[in-house]
């Protein structure tokens, strides 16, 4: 089965309009209010579509979020079903301080299709395209750098690797240091993060490290059409946590899920940028109009590009 081609631009005015909406709230300091503001729109817009679609990634559990909670009926339910993962502002330190990097996400896939991840902490890694089996998440960090230096025909020291600037990637870092790898440290936004080895262009040979389960959802659907390579593991280190993944069936708690275990079949992925990055301008603001940049992929089409969007403010 395949997601119709006619919603890839609803879905692509479903993060335009949301990340247009978190715009105004740029630099306020607020990033509570910019996110609301990017969901209840992306909420209401999502409601318009005609499908049958079910929220499996969202803001949280119904008693924690109000709307676009995980479980959450959205839509007309005439049409297709699909599963529904949203990150209405990754980076919402960004769009408050007026950083670079701030998006409005969106995956689609066929009902069943998307993994509903608990809300816990996931170790990742990514690459580009790469020949099965040289990079692991249960190698040496040096064994997966060189058998990619060697895959690239290029020096270790030569690599860049991108990784959560966190204490808790101290060891990892301090590793990296030691064999001279390039490193870019980001202050948030891992979908982002994952998103720099989908294209050689953003000079990224390797993304890993530990953060959020959802996001690891939403990055393997960002990178599922780019034919990348991507690993998680998600870490449960508390009886909640332990008891939550139990509840939602998952058996193997040291399971490590390759890309098409997360999504499968056909997928739709949209990332709006809020606040300029080099990967996707921010919202700009022409007189009546405001102009959106999207990264759109729809798996069945083997579509990748940025899309320029040009919406009416009165719409």
């Amino acid at each position: 089965m395949t997601i119709d081609k006619k919603f890839i631009d609803q879905f692509i005015t479903v993060t335009s309009k949301a990340a247009h909406s978190s715009s105004y709230l740029i630099g306020k300091r607020d990033k509570i209010k910019a996110d609301k503001a990017a969901v209840d729109t992306m909420r209401e817009e999502l409601n318009k579509i005609n499908m049958k679609g079910q929220v499996v990634i969202g803001e949280g559990y119904l008693d924690e979020a109000p709307l676009l909670y995980t479980g959450e009926i959205l839509g007309t339910q005439k049409g297709p079903s699909f599963d529904i993962a949203v990150d209405p502002v990754e980076g919402t330190n960004f769009v408050a301080n007026n950083m670079p990097g701030g998006i409005a996400v969106i995956a689609i896939a066929e009902r069943g299709n998307l993994f509903n991840a608990p809300e816990t902490y996931m170790n990742k890694i990514a690459t580009g395209p790469i020949d099965k089996g040289l990079i692991d998440l249960d190698f040496p960090l040096k064994k997966n750098l060189k058998n990619l230096s060697e895959f690239y025909n290029k020096e270790i020291s030569s690599l860049t690797v991108c990784i959560l600037d966190r204490p808790r990637h101290k060891k990892i870092i301090d590793e990296l240091n030691d064999l001279n790898v390039n490193l870019k440290l980001i202050s948030d936004g891992d979908v982002l993060g994952a998103l720099y080895v989908s294209d050689p262009k953003y000079k990224i040979d390797m993304f890993l490290g530990i953060g959020g389960g959802p996001e690891g959802v939403l990055s393997a659907a960002a990178l599922d059409t780019y034919n990348c390579h991507f690993q998680g593991r998600f870490i449960f280190d508390n009886e909640k946590d332990i008891k939550e993944a139990r509840s939602m069936g998952i058996k193997d708690l040291n399971k490590k899920y390759e890309l098409p275990e997360i999504i499968k079949g056909d997928s739709i992925f949209c990332a709006t940028g809020i606040t300029s990055s080099n990967v996707l301008d921010g919202i700009k603001i022409d007189k009546n109009n405001f102009i959106s940049e999207t990264l759109v992929t729809h798996k069945n089409t083997n579509l990748k590009q940025v899309v320029k969007k040009v919406i009416s403010l009165n719409e």
